[in-house]
């Protein structure tokens, strides 16, 4: 990093906020958490990035999400999502599911006795109004190219090939050991990663399975994989219009 810039990258460990239900396991990492001067957990619109695990033969029951915007990442394995609009849908790595939550959508998620274990990331961005219409997305995505940026998701009418309704991008990477690519850039916003898989190094700092990165004041920075890793990462505008009347990610 130029010693010149006024860029920070802030590194959080693994996080401890989690919840245990058994066959349904969850990690709760809030980006603002990031930042030692920041007071809100969430980043601009982005909530929480959930790190979520789902046992083979696992019912989440039809439940409400409400004023919230949900996004299921599915690296490998399967999330079943059947709601009341009577979809069916099976996510994986070949597909994005996002889910506006508006108004009002309910939905139950399950694996079957024969699925693999599952792992995925869900991610909860606060639109930037209240009770907007109810609405999901589930679509194919570009088969991934190693040490190449995928841009999955993004603001409406963005070039993603889905959308959610405030100012927050979604990219992941599969990087070989030793590449190094720089973190998405756009002016006058923030970026967020969290290493899946492998470990990453950036600024002198290592980060390993888990640990997440907030680059703030709009500089870039590159990354390196220690190891074959995954990657996502986020671009925030940190003064874009939020609600936090979000079910989950308030």
């Amino acid at each position: 990093m130029n010693p010149e810039s006024t860029t920070k990258l802030y590194k959080a460990p693994r996080t401890d906020i989690s919840q245990n239900q058994g066959r349904f396991r969850i990690h709760f990492n809030f980006p603002g958490h990031n930042h030692p001067e920041h007071d809100d957990h969430g980043y601009g619109p982005l909530a929480t990035v959930v790190e979520s695990f789902m046992d083979p033969e696992t019912l989440i029951s039809m439940h409400p999400h409400q004023n919230e915007e949900i996004i299921s990442w599915v690296p490998s394995g399967v999330m079943r999502h059947d709601d009341r609009q009577g979809n069916e849908l099976v996510t994986d790595s070949d597909h994005l599911l996002v889910m506006n939550a508006g108004s009002g959508f309910w939905h139950e998620e399950r694996t079957l006795a024969d699925d693999p274990p599952l792992r995925m990331l869900q991610i909860f961005v606060r639109p930037h109004s209240l009770d907007l219409p109810p609405t999901i997305q589930h679509e194919p995505i570009a088969d991934p190219v190693a040490n190449e940026w995928r841009h999955l998701f993004g603001p409406e009418g963005s070039d993603a090939p889905l959308s959610v309704r405030n100012d927050v991008h979604f990219y992941d990477v599969r990087l070989e050991e030793g590449v190094s690519v720089d973190l998405p850039t756009k002016t006058g916003w923030d970026a967020y990663f969290y290493v899946f898989e492998g470990a990453v190094t950036a600024d002198g700092m290592q980060f390993d399975e888990t640990e997440s990165g907030l680059l703030v004041d709009g500089g870039g920075m590159t990354v390196t994989a220690e190891t074959e890793t995954t990657l996502v990462a986020f671009l925030v505008d940190p003064d874009a219009p939020v609600t936090r009347q979000g079910t989950i990610g308030r």
